[in-house]
């Protein structure tokens, strides 16, 4: 592959114990909702691609059962070492099988491409500077017949109240670290069209809501979600001056005052979209 197709985007949050601490709450905030959508049936091969740590991937071959089979695919061999970690401890070693690999050029065999029943990616896109190019390999990967399925971020969409003071200017400099590696931090509102684009049938679009407001049981998580992702992409923003240290601090600051407010809430809902591989691919 030449270097346009194959670059991929660094992680602006970082591989850190804290980022890996974030995003196991965040598993544990979106994975059932997730997998309902998902509709996965008992038996079918699923690929899921971007797997982190593993812990909706397990979720995933939980739900197919013994008879079906999941291959997690994640670049950063640290996530894959933690992923067969977590495994191992939860005494699922054999129940998923995890591979380092490229979105943009995926570790299958010949005789594994077209076998999939579904691929799934799930925040994944908005990392990639060229997301249609992942489709284009999940299609390679999936029969005739076969769904993709793709969950990701519009980053419009968020919505805390009453408004952190400095929010404003923390979440634009945090939008620009998306856009200057050339990645598209409103993904999410794209993805019907690059499902059509890629040639797939019976189209469909749905969201998963990703938010909650003080008093409710998971919005501590979601809370600490959104300053960890924040927090993490530090580096990114005041290198690249978007942002100066004092401005940083302030946003932050406002985020732990909106936490501990009463009246607290976060608006903000996960775009999905799904296709069909047609009998005749592109």
């Amino acid at each position: 592959m030449n270097d346009d197709v194959s670059r991929s985007s660094e992680y602006i949050h970082g591989s850190s114990p804290e980022e890996q601490h974030r995003l196991s709450l965040l598993n544990g905030i979106l994975n059932e909702s997730c997998l309902r959508e998902l509709n996965l049936q008992p038996g079918e091969k699923v690929l899921d691609l971007g797997s982190g740590l593993g812990q909706f991937t397990r979720l995933i071959a939980r739900t197919v059962g013994s008879e079906g089979h999941v291959v997690g695919i994640e670049r950063d061999r640290h996530q894959i070492m933690q992923a067969k970690s977590l495994a191992d401890s939860s005494g699922e070693t054999e129940l998923a099988e995890f591979r380092k690999g490229d979105a943009l050029e995926l570790p299958l065999s010949g005789s594994e491409l077209g076998t999939f029943d579904v691929a799934h990616a799930r925040f994944l896109l908005e990392h990639i500077p060229r997301p249609a190019l992942v489709i284009e390999q999940m299609v390679r990967s999936v029969r005739p017949g076969g769904r993709i399925f793709v969950s990701d971020d519009d980053h419009d969409n968020f919505r805390p109240w009453p408004e952190p003071r400095g929010f404003h200017a923390l979440w634009q400099a945090y939008v620009r670290s998306y856009e200057r590696l050339g990645n598209d931090p409103y993904v999410g509102r794209r993805l019907v069209s690059l499902l059509r684009d890629a040639g797939l049938t019976s189209i469909r679009n749905t969201c998963v809501f990703f938010g909650g407001c003080a008093g409710n049981e998971r919005f501590q998580a979601v809370a600490d979600n959104l300053i960890g992702a924040l927090e993490g992409a530090k580096d990114a923003m005041l290198s690249e001056a978007f942002l100066d240290e004092e401005s940083f601090d302030t946003g932050m600051d406002g985020l732990q005052h909106w936490k501990a407010h009463s009246s607290a809430v976060l608006w903000y809902t996960v775009c999905c979209a799904e296709g069909t591989v047609p009998n005749q691919t592109i």
